[in-house]
């Protein structure tokens, strides 16, 4: 009986050797987003589905995977879920220097891949509580601030504290794109905050559908007060023809979109997927016509998250001036330098 047994097992392991030699282990990288009525989806989606091709023979997939945003993603990073990350600048700079919502709880190891298209601010009321036409016009109201946990919730909070503002000054709900566009055709709710690349789908709707309402603009002392709270904005034009029946420019602000890691990726293999996305911007604008903006030449503009090791070595290739800030620890001393 033992005989058998020992032969059974012997069996077994031969087996499992051959397996082994015969099929390669498959990897998955997960990149966490948003909610799927805005930009940060697809934009992911397409990134994975452009990876995995290029490493299809390596048999390593790589998944957009939807989330609450912003907040959740650096959650989901901590934890191990995800392995990248789109983040609002906003996050991913309190992030980084662990100040903000992360005041004593810096996420030291995250590193930033680049900037691959600003997220535009969108705030937008129903046309019968306008007033002054710009981002004032929320307060008295009903508005979403965006799912809780969110990278919107947060920025939409930021701005409101450069102007004075807080929950108090408003009825807070807490609702996606789409749902927050539905609300307000039922009359639910007054305006609510969908920052995105342009354009968003939600906003197109809303325009499309003949819903009376608009997108409020942000003046320059408004900006001015919202970046003396967190330097993460700049002025943004949503230029005319965006939006269905958008006849006139509409002056906004905008923060980057950071693609992020962390330093337990591997350096050669966070310089091939930055390398692989930056050189066919062709294929991610047939996913989303906000991967427009994506370009080498500003793909470092507005961070303040240090590289990635690999996406420092990639920019550098291309001659692109890193800022002291950027440099990544992990660079040997004296590589910093920019020739």
């Amino acid at each position: 009986m033992r005989k058998n047994i020992i032969m059974f097992l012997s069996l077994m392991l031969v087996s499992l050797s051959l397996a082994g030699c015969n099929f390669e282990k498959k990897e998955i990288y997960n990149i966490a987003t948003a909610s799927t009525g805005g930009t940060y989806y697809p934009i992911g989606v397409g990134m994975g589905q452009l990876w995995t091709e290029h490493y299809r023979d390596q048999n390593i997939k790589f998944n957009g995977q939807s989330s609450a945003g912003s907040v959740e993603n650096i959650n989901l990073m901590k934890n191990g879920e995800a392995d990248m990350a789109i983040l609002q600048n906003l996050i991913s700079t309190q992030a980084s220097e662990g100040s903000g919502i992360y005041e004593g709880e810096g996420y030291g190891e995250l590193r930033a891949i680049g900037m691959i298209w600003p997220n535009v601010e969108h705030f937008v009321m129903m046309d019968s509580e306008i007033e002054s036409g710009d981002i004032s016009d929320i307060e008295g109201n009903s508005f979403s601030v965006g799912p809780q946990a969110s990278g919107t919730e947060q920025s939409t909070l930021t701005m409101m504290e450069g102007m004075g503002m807080d929950k108090s000054n408003i009825s807070p709900e807490y609702l996606g794109y789409d749902d927050t566009i539905s609300s307000m055709r039922d009359g639910r709710l007054d305006g609510g905050s969908l920052p995105a690349g342009t354009p968003v789908s939600a906003i197109t709707d809303m325009y499309a559908s003949g819903l009376s309402a608009d997108i409020l603009e942000v003046t320059d002392e408004q900006l001015e007060e919202i970046n003396g709270v967190v330097d993460a904005w700049y002025r943004y034009t949503i230029e005319a023809g965006t939006y269905p029946k958008q006849e006139e420019d509409i002056e906004t602000i905008a923060q980057p979109n950071v693609l992020v890691a962390t330093t337990e990726m591997d350096e050669e293999m966070v310089y091939n997927l930055t390398k692989i996305l930056f050189e066919n911007r062709d294929f991610m604008i047939g996913v989303h016509n906000s991967a427009r903006e994506m370009q080498v030449e500003t793909a470092l503009d507005g961070l303040n998250t240090p590289l990635h090791a690999g996406a420092y070595r990639y920019f550098k290739e291309q001659g692109i001036e890193i800022d002291e800030r950027l440099v990544p620890e992990e660079v040997q001393e004296g590589d910093g330098e920019n020739e």
